[in-house]
């Protein structure tokens, strides 16, 4: 049903795109590239542009140099937006930005916006600004661990050439890259829609990245464990405490991540229904591991 507040909202959409026709472009500014985020983070609640979202990726994966101008579009919105379902679907272009595998994607570093204390216009909307400021806690986290490795992996996943890489580490840096991706881990468990009000066609598409998002970076966290197991009879006695510390964690977040699925599942989330059960690392396994690496230190 069309409203007067869909018509305010519609007009702002239509004016920011009659004034991006008119940007003058440059190395930062680039006119499609802004009426492209424009219509990818318009102010329509019940649907996704996936049009515009798919363009913007597929300039990207062309050329690094369009990241730029992408960035600089999508800071001009978000920096102007008091809305949550702008500011949603902004962090859910940048999320897919992270996605696509060119190493300009790794300098981006330090977000050029920030919406970590993020307020809608409207009152009583406490719930979805806490669930902004949480995933753009994430992203921003996110950000600098891509821009920290960026010298020794590339975005994707543990497959063969970064195994390869992953061998050449020193044990402290595989270790510590560990504790990066468990802290990432806990960011994105915090990301979480509070109450069945809030759930629309767009939060669930948001939570379909969170979602998929979390098995990857557990899947990384399983694998990198793996591969330190592989060295364990090299390592030293600081190395291997950490390690300890970091099979803990990933036993404990193991059952959070659970019941995280579980919630999301409940909530009718799409690839949370989909993804199989986590997998648990058991105390047994846990202390058999402690000893192994008490003997090999001692």
């Amino acid at each position: 049903m069309w409203t007067l507040k869909g018509a305010s909202n519609a007009f702002k959409d239509a004016r920011s795109l009659l004034i991006a026709n008119f940007t003058p472009r440059s190395s930062s500014r680039n006119p499609e590239i802004e009426a492209a985020v424009i219509k990818a983070t318009n102010h329509d609640n019940s649907r996704v542009d996936y049009r515009s979202a798919q363009l913007i990726f597929a300039w990207i994966r062309v050329s690094g140099h369009y990241i730029r101008p992408v960035m600089s579009a999508l800071t001009t919105r978000m920096d102007k937006t008091r809305t949550w379902t702008v500011a949603l679907k902004g962090l859910m272009l940048l999320h897919g930005v992270f996605t696509c595998k060119v190493p300009a994607v790794h300098k981006i570093g330090h977000l050029p916006f920030d919406l970590s204390n993020f307020k809608d216009r409207r009152p009583n909307m406490q719930k979805q600004e806490a669930f902004i400021r949480a995933y753009y806690t994430y992203l921003s986290k996110k950000a600098a661990f891509l821009a920290k490795h960026s010298d020794d992996k590339k975005e994707g996943s543990l497959r063969r050439g970064h195994k390869e890489r992953l061998k050449q580490w020193s044990m402290m840096q595989h270790l510590a890259y560990l504790e990066n991706l468990q802290g990432l881990l806990n960011m994105l468990l915090e990301i979480k829609p509070q109450g069945e009000k809030m759930i629309n066609a767009l939060v669930l598409e948001a939570m379909n990245c969170i979602v998929l998002e979390i098995y990857d970076v557990y899947s990384r966290v399983c694998n990198g464990i793996a591969a330190v197991l592989v060295r364990i009879y090299s390592i030293g006695k600081t190395e291997a405490r950490m390690a300890v510390s970091i099979l803990q964690k990933a036993s404990s977040q193991a059952e959070v991540l659970s019941q995280y699925i579980d919630y999301c599942r409940d909530l009718g989330v799409a690839k949370a229904v989909q993804s199989p059960r986590i997998v648990r690392i058991r105390d047994d396994d846990i202390q058999e591991l402690e000893q192994i690496i008490e003997n090999v230190v001692s």
